[in-house]
């Protein structure tokens, strides 16, 4: 029996007093053993302790003597009710839900499920407590004592500024010849200098890396011979993945992989990259009712998730369980993780995976929930960037524009937008049927006001509180969005019916992957400039943008649109380019420099529409392809696909004019009259230099030339241009 805790409120095991303190919730339980392993003449050797309690449900004690490495897990005693969600099974080592460190290799057995299962994995029906132990079987927590943090060197790059890279630890290195082989893949990989060149000559400033807190593989795919590579299937809310550190992090011990990501952010940070996480809270990888008992399940069944009359599990995320955040160890725990990777480990923010389950009171979504609110205010994450993937399958699961300012949202309505503009609709002219009007389009290339004007804050979130992309790890590619017409994910084992269906892609003409030789070679320059042109309107949008890694150099998955299962080269970047790929690379950074250097290309309120104060130009315009005002009637004629963007560099910066042609057809556009300066005894209107035309196969290819206000210039079919305001000489 240990002797209490000196503090007992702080949940996990941490170094006191030439020992450890341990606190582990598990209100339910009637005891609690925590386990710590030790090796005596290369046997493995278990030592249990009897902890104290509870206390408001906490279980708590000190063993003295213990050392930072040791391996540990609990053994949780209790009531076994499968109908009121008790599932307590001692023979189960549980892993501490605040472990900061984990060991073991995970291997799906049997041995990991409470229940009886025959040998073929089929429950014994009524399920019954297993009596298999799962030593062997089961990751277990490690105690560490690491004092290094990120924390201080955070760039703390302004939202306004923010350009989001959005890549998988392993996936962004793997294949990079500049990397040194035994770094590639790993933490250590995305430090390199040579992948750290990669994102400043683009000029993001924040990587957003998929999950890496340690996770556990899927049955369901381990038979198919796959693997979750993804990583939405989290174990441990605190611990790292180990199996992205380095060999010699590997070998090294836990302590030396936590290590190796600090170090992989610190370094990031002196580049001036932010570095933000995708987390998963709304479920783990314990699964449905059927599931594994690794960790929650064994503690506190019945509280950390949300039941079903008869003790199974809810599902709003589609993942088998969904975490019940109407209570507040739940809450606790997820901010306490949150605090702890950014205070401890360093990082710069978060995406919140199926956020919509966050703020649920069981079905009901609040965007006045407890744990929004908390984000929103905590001390330590207000200053951080917070962003949600603003849906769940749950009822009333669509939700963006529906957060809490600071919060920003994943704008899916943008993604479809655009996507429909230069993709779908193209698609459909070409095949003689009526595309559709362009009032969407303009939404929400200024802002989505509709979507982010309001809240608690008069004005809303603002443009910034839209997070636009045009892609994500889920769904095509960029290069597959104008390659392929339909999903092509047979390589996942599910005969092909994963994946989405509304994908808004174009093939133009010819479905798959084409290459200069090909027969059907004819359409690659026309696939090209639609890649261009998305590039182009994401990154003169009103919001924040996300390119999705390996979209600048054209990366194709091959028609794959759910690549979660693909650890290979299908998901693995490509960093051997064709010249084509290093132009499209040139014309990504070219463009980023642009919105960079011209705040007319980036505002951060939404327009009014009329002048801003001491301005004579609106802040924003919208013109037809004859110069004059675009008229209301215009945005619903589906025909009339030629537009005009102009906006106001307020009298300090170069006005900005974009044009649009979204049709299959050549047109002659009249450049409208924008800002007017005094020339002597008159006044003349200021000319508009063109700066980019999708056209251009690489950016540096052709004259910026200067036209006058009026002037009338072609623009090709399917393709924009962005000019800036330039005296005339």
């Amino acid at each position: 029996m240990t002797r209490p805790a000196s503090d007992f409120s702080r949940l996990g095991v941490r170094r006191a007093s030439g020992g450890v303190d341990v606190a582990v919730y598990a209100p339910r339980a009637t005891a609690v053993e925590v386990c710590f392993f030790r090796t005596e003449d290369k046997k493995e050797i278990e030592e249990p302790w009897f902890l104290e309690g509870p206390v408001h449900g906490v279980w708590h004690g000190h063993v003295p003597g213990i050392l930072p490495g040791t391996a540990y897990g609990f053994r949780a005693h209790g009531k076994w009710d499968v109908a009121s969600a008790q599932r307590f099974n001692p023979d189960r080592l549980l892993l501490d839900p605040y472990a900061r460190a984990v060991c073991g290799t995970p291997r799906l057995d049997n041995a990991l499920y409470d229940y009886a299962r025959t040998d073929d994995g089929s429950p014994v029906l009524p399920l019954l407590p297993s009596a298999t132990d799962t030593i062997g079987y089961a990751r277990r927590g490690v105690v560490i004592d690491t004092q290094f943090s990120a924390a201080k060197s955070r760039p703390r790059v302004p939202w306004r500024q923010t350009v989001i890279y959005e890549g998988h630890v392993k996936g962004l290195t793997k294949r990079h010849p500049g990397v040194p082989e035994h770094l590639r893949g790993t933490y250590a990989g995305l430090a390199h200098p040579a992948f750290v060149e990669h994102l400043q000559r683009l000029g993001v400033t924040t990587l957003e890396l998929l999950p890496i807190h340690a996770a556990m593989p899927e049955p369901f795919l381990e038979g198919k011979g796959l693997t979750n590579y993804w990583g939405y299937n989290t174990l441990a809310f605190f611990a790292p993945e180990p199996s992205y550190a380095t060999e010699h992090a590997q070998r090294r011990g836990p302590q030396a992989v936590v290590e190796e990501v600090t170090g992989m952010v610190e370094l990031l940070h002196q580049a001036g990259i932010e570095v933000l996480l995708d987390v998963v809270y709304n479920h783990t990888c314990e699964a449905g009712y059927e599931g594994m008992s690794l960790s929650m399940r064994g503690l506190d069944e019945a509280g950390y998730y949300l039941h079903n009359p008869d003790g199974t599990c809810l599902d709003y995320t589609g993942c088998g369980n969904t975490l019940d955040f109407r209570r507040t160890r739940v809450v606790q725990l997820a901010l306490d993780s949150l605090r702890y990777w950014t205070q401890d480990i360093g990082v710069d923010g978060f995406r919140f995976d199926l956020a919509v389950t966050l703020g649920r009171h069981r079905e009901h979504f609040t965007d006045h929930h407890p744990f929004l609110s908390a984000l929103a205010t905590d001390p330590i994450l207000r200053d951080t960037k917070l962003i949600t993937e603003p849906w769940d399958i749950g009822p009333g699961g669509w939700r963006t524009g529906q957060f809490p300012s600071p919060l920003a949202d994943w704008n899916d309505r943008y993604r479809d937008t655009v996507r429909t503009y230069w993709l779908a609709d193209a698609a459909r002219q070409a095949h003689g049927h009526a595309p559709s009007s362009l009032t969407d389009f303009g939404n929400r290339i200024s802002g989505s006001a509709d979507l982010f004007s309001s809240g608690e804050v008069p004005g809303g979130r603002g443009p910034l509180g839209s997070i636009n992309f045009i892609t994500a790890h889920d769904g095509f590619t960029l290069a597959d969005l104008v390659s392929y017409n339909h999903k092509h994910n047979e390589a996942n084992g599910e005969n092909n019916v994963d994946g989405t269906n509304k994908n808004l892609s174009w093939n133009h003409g010819t479905e798959g992957w084409q290459t200069d030789d090909d027969i059907a070679a004819a359409v690659i320059p026309a696939r090209r400039q639609s890649m261009r042109n998305l590039l182009g309107t994401l990154l003169v949008s009103a919001g924040v943008p996300m390119i999705t890694a390996g979209d600048e150099m054209g990366r194709s998955q091959l028609g794959n649109n759910n690549a979660y299962c693909q650890d290979n080269e299908v998901s693995w970047l490509d960093w051997d380019l064709d010249e084509w790929q290093d132009d499209l690379i040139e014309t990504t950074s070219y463009l980023l420099k642009l919105r960079r250097d011209n705040p007319a290309l980036c505002p951060i309120r939404f327009a009014s529409g009329r002048p801003f104060s001491g301005d004579s130009l609106p802040d924003l315009a919208w013109f037809s392809s004859d110069g004059s005002p675009r008229e209301a009637a215009q945005w619903h004629d589906p025909y009339n696909r030629a537009l005009q963007m102009m906006r106001s560099g307020k009298g300090k910066h170069r006005d900005a004019l974009v044009v649009f042609n979204g049709s299959l057809t050549d047109v002659s556009v009249r450049l409208a009259v924008g800002r007017t300066i005094d020339a002597g005894e008159k006044t003349a209107a200021l000319g508009w230099c063109l700066t980019w035309d999708s056209s251009w196969s690489h950016p540096g290819s052709e004259e910026h030339t200067l036209f006058p206000a009026a002037h009338d210039v072609s623009v090709e079919p399917l393709s924009m241009q962005i000019y800036l305001s330039e005296r005339m000489l």
